[in-house]
């Protein structure tokens, strides 16, 4: 079997760190997407089809030179979620998204995790917008969206999440 180098960059925040994915994480990982706390995200999903999952956000990286980190709490080592720079096909834009297990919540790791996701995404990979795509009824999604200083821009019909809203992320160097 020959050996796939696939290279996930590292970045640390003063709580948390972004890493690769490990076959540890994923334990928790499916235990969310088993669920009905997932199912604004495509959920709740068999444990095989969580794998897939993570399998494809792995793959992103492969594919787009960027993609979802797992995020781990620094104080603790607990994996907290993923977050991170998605693109698939079918999608409208470049997206920055997050995910936190339960327990990760309210804590402000999804702030942070995904405010150091788009400064790599604008300092690193030079993109000049982004966008959340958030469910309608994901409350907790929009609020994050609107501290992270998004603006709500338009709506777009996914073919698989059915209607979004999507929220526009302020410009690189634009006041937070």
């Amino acid at each position: 079997m020959t050996g796939f180098d696939l290279h996930i960059p590292r970045l640390e925040t003063e709580r948390l760190i972004l890493r690769a994915y490990r076959q540890t994480d994923f334990d928790a990982f499916a235990d969310f997407f088993a669920t009905e706390r997932s199912h604004f995200i495509g959920g709740p999903l068999t444990r095989e089809m969580a794998w897939r999952g993570l399998a494809t956000h792995l793959g992103h990286w492969a594919l787009r030179g960027y993609g979802f980190w797992a995020v781990e709490e620094k104080a603790t080592g607990a994996y907290c979620g993923h977050v991170g720079l998605w693109f698939p096909d079918g999608w409208p834009e470049p997206e920055i998204g997050w995910v936190m297990m339960q327990g990760a919540e309210g804590r402000g790791i999804a702030r942070e995790a995904a405010l150091a996701a788009r400064a790599h995404a604008y300092d690193v990979l030079g993109w000049t917008t982004a966008i959340s795509l958030i469910a309608p009824g994901n409350t907790r999604s929009i609020a994050l969206a609107e501290r992270l200083g998004c603006v709500l821009e338009y709506e777009f019909d996914h073919v698989r999440l059915g209607r979004s809203l999507i929220f526009r992320h302020p410009a690189p160097g634009a006041p937070q």
